[in-house]
Protein backbone atom coordinates (compact mmCIF):
# COMPACT_ATOMS: atom_id res chain seq x y z
CA UNK A 1 0.00 0.00 0.00
CA UNK A 2 1.27 3.46 -0.49
CA UNK A 3 2.23 5.64 1.73
CA UNK A 4 1.96 9.00 0.20
CA UNK A 5 -0.93 11.07 2.16
CA UNK A 6 -4.20 10.95 1.60
CA UNK A 7 -6.16 13.52 3.13
CA UNK A 8 -9.79 12.34 4.35
CA UNK A 9 -11.04 16.10 2.80
CA UNK A 10 -10.00 14.62 -0.56
CA UNK A 11 -13.26 12.63 -0.51
CA UNK A 12 -15.43 15.04 0.38
CA UNK A 13 -18.42 16.21 -2.04
CA UNK A 14 -21.39 18.26 -1.53
CA UNK A 15 -25.05 16.26 -1.43
CA UNK A 16 -28.30 17.96 -1.15
CA UNK A 17 -30.25 17.03 1.82
CA UNK A 18 -33.05 15.60 -0.61
CA UNK A 19 -31.51 13.26 -2.47
CA UNK A 20 -30.51 11.27 0.92
CA UNK A 21 -33.22 8.32 0.64
CA UNK A 22 -35.57 8.48 3.71
CA UNK A 23 -36.96 5.05 2.70
CA UNK A 24 -36.95 2.55 0.60
CA UNK A 25 -38.69 2.40 -3.04
CA UNK A 26 -41.67 0.17 -3.60
CA UNK A 27 -39.99 -2.54 -5.48
CA UNK A 28 -36.52 -3.41 -4.27
CA UNK A 29 -35.11 -3.36 -7.84
CA UNK A 30 -36.99 -0.27 -9.54
CA UNK A 31 -33.68 1.88 -7.84
CA UNK A 32 -31.49 3.28 -10.96
CA UNK A 33 -28.11 1.60 -11.50
CA UNK A 34 -25.42 3.54 -12.68
CA UNK A 35 -23.19 1.58 -14.53
CA UNK A 36 -18.89 2.61 -14.10
CA UNK A 37 -16.11 1.72 -16.53
CA UNK A 38 -13.31 1.96 -13.54
CA UNK A 39 -10.64 2.29 -15.69
CA UNK A 40 -12.22 4.79 -18.43
CA UNK A 41 -14.80 6.91 -16.05
CA UNK A 42 -17.85 6.22 -18.79
CA UNK A 43 -21.25 6.15 -17.17
CA UNK A 44 -24.35 4.52 -18.01
CA UNK A 45 -27.41 4.71 -16.44
CA UNK A 46 -29.96 2.32 -16.17
CA UNK A 47 -32.54 0.47 -13.59
CA UNK A 48 -31.65 -2.41 -11.26
CA UNK A 49 -33.65 -4.96 -12.97
CA UNK A 50 -31.40 -4.79 -15.16
CA UNK A 51 -28.24 -5.85 -13.71
CA UNK A 52 -28.63 -9.51 -15.71
CA UNK A 53 -28.06 -7.91 -18.94
CA UNK A 54 -24.23 -6.43 -17.62
CA UNK A 55 -23.76 -9.79 -15.73
CA UNK A 56 -22.15 -12.56 -18.04
CA UNK A 57 -22.85 -16.41 -17.57
CA UNK A 58 -19.33 -16.92 -16.36
CA UNK A 59 -19.52 -14.73 -13.66
CA UNK A 60 -19.92 -15.77 -9.95
CA UNK A 61 -21.63 -13.01 -7.74
CA UNK A 62 -20.55 -13.44 -4.13
CA UNK A 63 -23.27 -12.17 -1.78
CA UNK A 64 -23.19 -11.31 2.20
CA UNK A 65 -26.03 -13.05 3.93
CA UNK A 66 -25.55 -11.32 7.56
CA UNK A 67 -28.77 -10.27 9.10
CA UNK A 68 -29.59 -7.29 10.99
CA UNK A 69 -30.43 -7.57 14.16
CA UNK A 70 -33.40 -4.96 15.96
CA UNK A 71 -30.53 -3.93 18.08
CA UNK A 72 -31.43 -0.27 18.68
CA UNK A 73 -32.46 -0.40 22.64
CA UNK A 74 -34.38 2.06 24.83
CA UNK A 75 -33.89 1.67 28.57
CA UNK A 76 -33.51 3.48 31.90
CA UNK A 77 -30.61 3.00 34.55
CA UNK A 78 -32.11 0.97 37.42
CA UNK A 79 -31.52 3.17 40.02
CA UNK A 80 -31.92 7.09 38.48
CA UNK A 81 -34.59 6.08 35.42
CA UNK A 82 -32.58 7.88 33.46
CA UNK A 83 -33.53 7.27 29.64
CA UNK A 84 -30.88 5.32 27.78
CA UNK A 85 -30.35 4.27 24.29
CA UNK A 86 -28.13 1.01 23.35
CA UNK A 87 -27.02 -0.06 20.36
CA UNK A 88 -25.81 -3.69 20.34
CA UNK A 89 -22.31 -3.24 17.69
CA UNK A 90 -21.16 -7.60 18.84
CA UNK A 91 -21.51 -10.49 20.48
CA UNK A 92 -17.76 -10.91 22.12
CA UNK A 93 -19.06 -13.59 23.92
CA UNK A 94 -22.32 -15.48 25.16
CA UNK A 95 -24.42 -12.82 26.07
CA UNK A 96 -21.64 -10.49 26.81
CA UNK A 97 -22.23 -7.48 23.65
CA UNK A 98 -20.30 -4.75 22.64
CA UNK A 99 -22.69 -1.74 22.38
CA UNK A 100 -22.69 1.95 21.59
CA UNK A 101 -24.49 4.08 24.25
CA UNK A 102 -26.10 7.47 24.50
CA UNK A 103 -25.71 9.00 26.70
CA UNK A 104 -22.49 6.93 27.46
CA UNK A 105 -21.06 9.12 30.25
CA UNK A 106 -24.01 8.00 32.34
CA UNK A 107 -22.56 4.28 32.12
CA UNK A 108 -20.28 3.27 34.79
CA UNK A 109 -19.50 -0.41 34.92
CA UNK A 110 -22.09 -1.89 37.43
CA UNK A 111 -24.44 0.13 35.89
CA UNK A 112 -27.73 -2.02 34.92
CA UNK A 113 -29.67 -0.56 32.11
CA UNK A 114 -33.59 -2.10 32.05
CA UNK A 115 -35.56 -2.75 29.07
CA UNK A 116 -38.49 -4.64 30.18
CA UNK A 117 -38.85 -7.29 32.28
CA UNK A 118 -37.98 -9.61 29.74
CA UNK A 119 -33.86 -7.90 29.32
CA UNK A 120 -31.78 -5.95 31.42
CA UNK A 121 -27.70 -5.53 31.23
CA UNK A 122 -24.88 -5.24 33.41
CA UNK A 123 -21.76 -2.59 32.31
CA UNK A 124 -18.80 -5.04 32.83
CA UNK A 125 -16.52 -2.95 30.95
CA UNK A 126 -15.90 0.78 29.71
CA UNK A 127 -14.37 1.46 26.32
CA UNK A 128 -13.31 4.56 24.58
CA UNK A 129 -15.77 6.53 22.07
CA UNK A 130 -19.01 6.00 24.08
CA UNK A 131 -18.56 2.32 23.39
CA UNK A 132 -19.59 0.30 26.73
CA UNK A 133 -19.45 -4.09 27.28
CA UNK A 134 -22.55 -5.14 28.87
CA UNK A 135 -23.32 -8.60 29.99
CA UNK A 136 -27.20 -9.35 29.13
CA UNK A 137 -29.39 -10.43 31.63
CA UNK A 138 -33.11 -12.30 29.98
CA UNK A 139 -35.91 -14.97 30.56
CA UNK A 140 -36.42 -16.96 26.96
CA UNK A 141 -34.58 -16.53 23.47
CA UNK A 142 -32.56 -13.43 23.38
CA UNK A 143 -33.50 -13.10 19.41
CA UNK A 144 -37.40 -13.07 20.40
CA UNK A 145 -37.20 -10.45 22.47
CA UNK A 146 -35.08 -8.66 20.54
CA UNK A 147 -37.23 -8.50 17.73
CA UNK A 148 -40.00 -7.68 20.35
CA UNK A 149 -38.36 -4.69 21.69
CA UNK A 150 -35.60 -3.58 19.56
CA UNK A 151 -35.85 -1.33 16.42
CA UNK A 152 -33.69 -1.39 13.35
CA UNK A 153 -30.85 0.25 13.90
CA UNK A 154 -31.28 3.13 10.74
CA UNK A 155 -28.44 4.79 10.23
CA UNK A 156 -28.96 8.79 12.11
CA UNK A 157 -29.32 10.10 8.36
CA UNK A 158 -32.71 8.43 8.04
CA UNK A 159 -35.66 10.38 10.00
CA UNK A 160 -38.37 8.48 8.55
CA UNK A 161 -39.91 5.39 11.05
CA UNK A 162 -39.30 2.27 8.61
CA UNK A 163 -42.96 0.17 8.87
CA UNK A 164 -41.84 -2.77 7.42
CA UNK A 165 -38.78 -4.16 9.31
CA UNK A 166 -38.09 -6.58 6.12
CA UNK A 167 -37.14 -3.49 4.25
CA UNK A 168 -33.96 -3.54 5.43
CA UNK A 169 -32.44 -7.18 5.18
CA UNK A 170 -31.62 -8.29 2.51
CA UNK A 171 -33.97 -11.06 0.82
CA UNK A 172 -31.43 -13.47 1.35
CA UNK A 173 -30.42 -12.72 4.87
CA UNK A 174 -29.77 -15.61 6.78
CA UNK A 175 -27.07 -15.43 9.74
CA UNK A 176 -27.89 -13.07 12.76
CA UNK A 177 -25.76 -10.84 13.76
CA UNK A 178 -25.59 -7.55 11.93
CA UNK A 179 -25.20 -3.54 13.51
CA UNK A 180 -26.09 -2.60 9.77
CA UNK A 181 -27.74 -4.01 6.55
CA UNK A 182 -25.23 -4.79 3.95
CA UNK A 183 -27.16 -2.57 1.66
CA UNK A 184 -25.99 -3.14 -2.39
CA UNK A 185 -28.19 -6.31 -1.40
CA UNK A 186 -31.03 -4.36 -0.66
CA UNK A 187 -31.67 -4.09 -4.35
CA UNK A 188 -32.12 -7.92 -5.18
CA UNK A 189 -35.42 -9.81 -4.78
CA UNK A 190 -35.97 -13.24 -5.33
CA UNK A 191 -37.11 -13.26 -8.88
CA UNK A 192 -34.21 -11.10 -9.86
CA UNK A 193 -31.93 -13.81 -8.54
CA UNK A 194 -34.06 -16.56 -10.08
CA UNK A 195 -33.42 -15.28 -13.16
CA UNK A 196 -29.37 -14.67 -12.15
CA UNK A 197 -28.89 -18.39 -11.87
CA UNK A 198 -30.98 -19.31 -14.59
CA UNK A 199 -28.70 -17.09 -16.78
CA UNK A 200 -26.37 -19.52 -15.43
CA UNK A 201 -24.43 -17.30 -13.11
CA UNK A 202 -23.29 -18.96 -9.83
CA UNK A 203 -24.79 -16.94 -6.65
CA UNK A 204 -22.31 -17.98 -3.46
CA UNK A 205 -22.30 -16.20 0.34
CA UNK A 206 -20.01 -15.20 2.35
CA UNK A 207 -21.16 -13.66 6.11
CA UNK A 208 -19.43 -10.32 7.28
CA UNK A 209 -21.06 -9.25 10.72
CA UNK A 210 -21.50 -5.55 9.91
CA UNK A 211 -20.38 -3.65 13.22
CA UNK A 212 -19.11 0.21 13.81
CA UNK A 213 -15.78 -0.62 11.57
CA UNK A 214 -18.00 0.31 8.63
CA UNK A 215 -20.32 3.44 9.49
CA UNK A 216 -17.89 5.31 12.27
CA UNK A 217 -16.78 8.22 10.43
CA UNK A 218 -13.12 9.49 9.70
CA UNK A 219 -11.94 11.65 11.66
CA UNK A 220 -8.12 12.16 11.07
CA UNK A 221 -6.86 14.33 8.50
CA UNK A 222 -4.71 11.94 7.60
CA UNK A 223 -6.71 8.99 5.70
CA UNK A 224 -3.80 6.37 6.74
CA UNK A 225 -4.25 6.69 10.56
CA UNK A 226 -7.85 5.87 11.03
CA UNK A 227 -8.27 2.99 12.53
CA UNK A 228 -11.03 0.38 11.56
CA UNK A 229 -12.92 -1.54 14.46
CA UNK A 230 -12.99 -5.05 13.63
CA UNK A 231 -15.82 -7.14 12.56
CA UNK A 232 -16.50 -11.19 12.27
CA UNK A 233 -16.41 -12.78 8.99
CA UNK A 234 -16.73 -16.53 7.57
CA UNK A 235 -16.59 -18.19 4.84
CA UNK A 236 -17.28 -21.91 4.09
CA UNK A 237 -15.75 -24.35 1.93
CA UNK A 238 -18.19 -24.87 -1.45
CA UNK A 239 -17.98 -20.73 -1.94
CA UNK A 240 -14.26 -21.13 -1.56
CA UNK A 241 -14.02 -23.60 -3.88
CA UNK A 242 -16.13 -22.48 -6.48
CA UNK A 243 -14.09 -18.97 -6.43
CA UNK A 244 -11.07 -20.47 -6.74
CA UNK A 245 -12.49 -22.52 -10.00
CA UNK A 246 -13.27 -19.35 -11.21
CA UNK A 247 -9.95 -17.28 -10.32
CA UNK A 248 -8.08 -20.47 -12.04
CA UNK A 249 -10.21 -20.04 -14.57
CA UNK A 250 -10.31 -16.59 -15.52
CA UNK A 251 -13.98 -15.88 -14.59
CA UNK A 252 -15.10 -12.33 -12.75
CA UNK A 253 -15.76 -12.48 -9.59
CA UNK A 254 -18.13 -9.86 -8.57
CA UNK A 255 -18.67 -8.83 -5.26
CA UNK A 256 -21.94 -7.29 -3.95
CA UNK A 257 -21.47 -4.42 -1.22
CA UNK A 258 -18.08 -3.46 0.64
CA UNK A 259 -18.45 -5.82 3.24
CA UNK A 260 -18.85 -8.99 1.11
CA UNK A 261 -15.75 -6.96 -1.02
CA UNK A 262 -13.62 -6.66 2.63
CA UNK A 263 -14.16 -9.96 3.90
CA UNK A 264 -13.15 -11.25 -0.13
CA UNK A 265 -9.65 -9.56 -0.13
CA UNK A 266 -9.13 -10.09 3.77
CA UNK A 267 -9.58 -13.86 2.77
CA UNK A 268 -6.62 -13.24 0.05
CA UNK A 269 -4.12 -11.31 1.65
CA UNK A 270 -4.09 -13.53 4.58
CA UNK A 271 -4.28 -17.21 2.78
CA UNK A 272 -3.49 -16.20 -1.31
CA UNK A 273 -6.60 -18.07 -2.03
CA UNK A 274 -10.12 -18.41 -0.97
CA UNK A 275 -10.14 -20.96 1.93
CA UNK A 276 -13.25 -22.31 4.63
CA UNK A 277 -12.28 -19.80 7.19
CA UNK A 278 -13.44 -17.45 9.98
CA UNK A 279 -11.69 -14.48 11.96
CA UNK A 280 -12.50 -11.06 12.87
CA UNK A 281 -11.25 -8.30 10.48
CA UNK A 282 -10.40 -4.86 10.51
CA UNK A 283 -9.22 -4.34 6.95
CA UNK A 284 -9.18 -0.70 5.50
CA UNK A 285 -8.68 -0.08 1.72
CA UNK A 286 -8.19 3.11 0.25
CA UNK A 287 -6.56 4.41 -2.60
CA UNK A 288 -2.94 2.74 -3.66
CA UNK A 289 -4.62 -1.08 -2.80
CA UNK A 290 -4.31 -3.81 -5.20
CA UNK A 291 -7.22 -6.10 -4.75
CA UNK A 292 -6.56 -9.62 -5.23
CA UNK A 293 -9.89 -10.99 -5.05
CA UNK A 294 -12.51 -9.04 -6.53
CA UNK A 295 -13.42 -8.16 -10.78
CA UNK A 296 -16.56 -6.02 -10.62
CA UNK A 297 -18.59 -4.28 -7.76
CA UNK A 298 -22.13 -3.84 -6.65
CA UNK A 299 -22.41 -0.93 -4.27
CA UNK A 300 -24.91 1.92 -3.27
CA UNK A 301 -23.50 5.67 -3.07
CA UNK A 302 -21.19 6.40 0.38
CA UNK A 303 -21.53 8.83 2.77
CA UNK A 304 -18.75 11.87 2.00
CA UNK A 305 -15.35 11.31 3.59
CA UNK A 306 -16.40 7.45 4.82
CA UNK A 307 -14.00 4.95 4.32
CA UNK A 308 -16.43 3.37 1.93
CA UNK A 309 -16.32 6.35 -0.47
CA UNK A 310 -12.31 5.39 -0.09
CA UNK A 311 -12.99 1.91 -0.40
CA UNK A 312 -14.44 2.41 -4.37
CA UNK A 313 -12.13 5.09 -4.79
CA UNK A 314 -9.38 2.47 -4.78
CA UNK A 315 -10.99 -0.17 -6.99
CA UNK A 316 -11.28 2.61 -9.72
CA UNK A 317 -9.74 6.11 -9.16
CA UNK A 318 -10.67 9.42 -6.62
CA UNK A 319 -11.34 11.22 -9.61
CA UNK A 320 -13.33 8.45 -11.56
CA UNK A 321 -15.71 8.27 -8.53
CA UNK A 322 -16.20 12.01 -7.47
CA UNK A 323 -16.77 12.26 -11.04
CA UNK A 324 -19.40 9.93 -10.96
CA UNK A 325 -21.14 10.63 -8.12
CA UNK A 326 -21.27 14.31 -9.26
CA UNK A 327 -23.15 12.91 -12.24
CA UNK A 328 -25.36 10.70 -9.57
CA UNK A 329 -26.53 14.17 -8.16
CA UNK A 330 -27.10 15.74 -11.33
CA UNK A 331 -29.33 12.98 -12.43
CA UNK A 332 -31.21 12.75 -9.07
CA UNK A 333 -30.01 9.31 -7.78
CA UNK A 334 -30.77 8.53 -4.01
CA UNK A 335 -28.11 8.42 -2.04
CA UNK A 336 -26.92 6.64 1.14
CA UNK A 337 -28.84 3.18 2.63
CA UNK A 338 -32.01 3.14 1.11
CA UNK A 339 -30.74 4.91 -2.10
CA UNK A 340 -29.68 3.72 -5.67
CA UNK A 341 -27.41 1.66 -6.81
CA UNK A 342 -23.52 1.26 -8.80
CA UNK A 343 -22.20 -1.25 -10.94
CA UNK A 344 -18.23 -0.58 -11.09
CA UNK A 345 -16.42 -2.95 -13.88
Amino acid sequence: MKTEKLRTDDFNYDLPAELIAQSPLEKRDSSKLMILDKNTGDIKHSKFDSIIDELDSNDILVMNDTKVIPARLYGVKEDTKAAIEILMLKEEEKDIWQCLVKPAKRIKVGTIVVFSDKLKAECILVRDEGIRVFKLIYNGILYEILDELGEMPLPPYIHEKLNDKDRYQTVYAKNIGSAAAPTAGLHFTNELIEKIKEKGIKIVFITLHVGLGTFRPVNVEDVTKHKMHSEFYSMDKSTADILNKAKQEGKRIISVGTTTTRTLETIMNEYGDFRECSGFTDIFIYPGYKFKAIDGLITNFHLPKSTLLMLVSAFSSKEIIMNAYNEAIKNNYRFFSFGDSMFIR
